[in-house]
């Protein structure tokens, strides 16, 4: 179980993630994020009924939540990241799972580095040079 600090609740919160954060789909599982500050990193879980009864949702979110303790770890503040589970989640294994979700949460985190190097570029013309924008 995710700690109260790091957990999503309210509809503002999941919103904001999904529309203005970036995405990187898998095929069991949709990740998006944002970056914002230096708050406690917070999850949350879209699980919908496309995905399977109460028993097969609730299992694909234990699992999704177990992936996610690691994440936890590694960027204890910082993030907002929502999951969304796709119905082919229900029939996939956990290997699948953990390797979906590794492969989107790097993709992630390039896409962010990448948009934060873009910001400080453009928020500083003197130094933002042609070459400068290719290290991004």
């Amino acid at each position: 179980m995710l700690a109260q600090q790091h957990r999503m609740r309210t509809k503002v919160q999941f919103t904001e993630t999904t529309r203005s954060g970036v995405r990187s789909g898998r095929r069991n599982l949709v990740l998006y994020a944002t970056s914002y500050g230096q708050s406690p990193t917070i999850i949350g879980f879209i699980v919908s009924k496309t995905v399977g009864n109460a028993v097969t949702r609730n299992l694909v979110k234990r699992r999704l939540r177990a992936l996610t303790a690691p994440t936890l770890k590694e960027l204890p503040q910082g993030y907002q990241l929502v999951i969304r589970a796709l119905p082919a989640s229900s029939h996939a294994t956990w290997e699948q799972l953990a390797q979906d979700y590794e492969s989107a949460l790097t993709s992630i985190l390039a896409k962010i580095a990448s948009q934060q190097c873009l910001q400080a570029v453009a928020k500083s013309p003197e130094t933002a040079s042609l070459s400068r924008r290719e290290e991004c």
